[in-house]
């Protein structure tokens, strides 16, 4: 496999927005989050980023195909939830470049891509020249939730060494429908905060 990592920026984004889609999909579906989606919501949604000169998509290629993608653009063109917890603490909304969804394929795992998609949303960030932090959130289950995997192991590892740190004061929730349930849910999610430096 001859992985190759592409940037793409601004309108450079707008075909790729039903891989990314398709990516969301299929791997949002494993534990920790469980989602069961739809493309045409997908779209609409991830249609944000072009809405963004300075959003940033990193992907990882293998030929043609897109098998792995991790976005990110400035919290101001982000949805209210993912702002509120910032409004009224020290680190303002408009100093902080918001990293989306950070996603690879299996068969892709454990090569160094997933440091390479911080390391390209870290530099770009730092490029823009305005933010302080770069930040993003993950969803919160409990340890005993019953569609938790035997042997399962977070991320949090990953993120400590990437030099990020857990805010359990900075906590949102989005809603979506997992794959067991009949309709949407609220779920918490907990930001992680890293200092440009």
């Amino acid at each position: 496999m001859n992985v190759q990592v592409k940037i793409v920026k601004g309108e450079g984004i707008k075909p790729y927005i039903k891989d990314l889609a398709r990516l969301r999909m299929e791997l949002f579906r494993d534990f920790p989050y469980l989602y069961d989606g739809s493309s045409e919501y997908e779209e609409e949604y991830l249609s944000v980023y072009l809405r963004s000169k300075d959003a940033i998509i990193v992907l990882a290629l293998d030929g043609e195909q897109v098998v792995g993608a991790s976005s990110g653009m400035p919290m101001s063109m982000e949805s209210d939830e993912v702002k509120a917890p910032f409004v009224h603490t020290e680190l303002a909304p408009d100093k902080i470049f918001y990293f989306g969804e950070s996603l690879l394929m299996k068969a892709y795992r454990g090569r160094g891509i997933g440091h390479k998609f911080f390391d390209e949303r870290e530099s770009h960030a730092k490029m823009l020249k305005r933010f302080s932090h770069t930040a993003f959130c993950a969803v919160v289950r409990p340890d005993d939730h019953p569609e938790r995997p035997v042997g399962y192991a977070p991320l949090d590892p990953f993120w400590i060494k990437r030099g990020y740190t857990r805010r359990s004061d900075l906590v949102t929730s989005f809603s979506w429908q997992d794959l067991n349930e009949n309709g949407e849910s609220l779920k918490p999610m907990v930001f992680w905060i890293r200092e440009i430096r």
